[in-house]
């Protein structure tokens, strides 16, 4: 009779346990990590112009195939109020110096396989009826340049423009950059950042900012002004208070 009542008393005090942790087990039910994760983020990640963490370009804008949307030249274009955020976001500050400065601190023409370098892949990409020889030059075919709006059926006529100048990118952010950097921002297909105009243009423009330089197809300066802030905004570079003036003025050109 003892033995039983010592049975009965090791059941009774180890349901008497399970009750109070609850029943582990079938009945327990697991986190989601997903539920407690932080929503992500629709913003490009921010990052000092000399910083590490920015050695390539932010993704703020759609990859894609690096081909122009409908109505834009350039591939990796943004809407007007996008645009307008970037600007807003961009750090203002007084043009750096071009101290230690040299073309060659930004590799280009890159190559891009098949015999094509950077240029020959943007003469394609922008104009119509492109034909090329084996060695990747394009030998004929028709182009039509955003600032002036002249067409052009000769190569040799046309240049591949940075829009933000290489000299332009080193005094607002990119002479704190690594080399593969430059090379990236100097070659960039896919943020509107190359694009072929004809040379006259190309060569009055320089390494002028927008306030000093405009486009003379007055019509291309909502194209122009998207594209400047863009570039700027994906490579974390600067802008002169005058510079954000202008390209305030290009936005505002473009239809609502």
């Amino acid at each position: 009779m003892g033995r039983q009542i010592r049975v009965r008393a090791v059941v009774l005090a180890v349901s008497v346990l399970l009750a109070a942790g609850g029943c582990s087990g079938s009945g327990t039910k697991t986190a989601d990590p997903k539920a407690s994760a932080p929503p992500p983020s629709s913003a490009p990640p921010t990052t000092s112009p000399g910083s590490s963490a920015a050695a390539s370009p932010t993704a703020s804008v759609p990859a894609g195939d690096a081909k122009p949307g409908g109505g834009d030249v350039l591939p990796g274009m943004v809407g007007v109020a996008v645009a307008r955020t970037q600007l807003a976001g961009l750090e203002v500050a007084p043009p750096g110096t071009m101290a230690g400065y040299s073309r060659a601190k930004f590799t280009h023409w890159a190559e891009q396989g098949d015999k094509c370098d950077t240029r020959e892949v943007v003469l394609e990409r922008d104009g119509k009826d492109v034909a090329r020889d084996a060695e990747c030059r394009a030998v004929s075919g028709t182009w039509r340049s955003l600032y002036d709006g002249v067409v052009v059926t000769d190569a040799s006529k046309m240049d591949i423009d940075h829009v933000v100048p290489l000299a332009e990118g080193w005094r607002s952010g990119a002479s704190a950059w690594d080399a593969a950097r430059r090379k990236a921002f100097a070659n960039d297909l896919t943020h509107p950042q190359l694009l072929a105009v004809t040379a006259a243009t190309n060569r009055s423009k320089g390494d002028q900012s927008p306030d000093l330089w405009q486009p003379p197809d007055k019509s291309s300066w909502c194209q122009y002004g998207r594209a400047w802030t863009t570039v700027k905004s994906t490579y974390g570079l600067t802008v002169t208070e005058a510079e954000k003036r202008m390209l305030t003025t290009m936005l505002d050109t473009c239809a609502a």
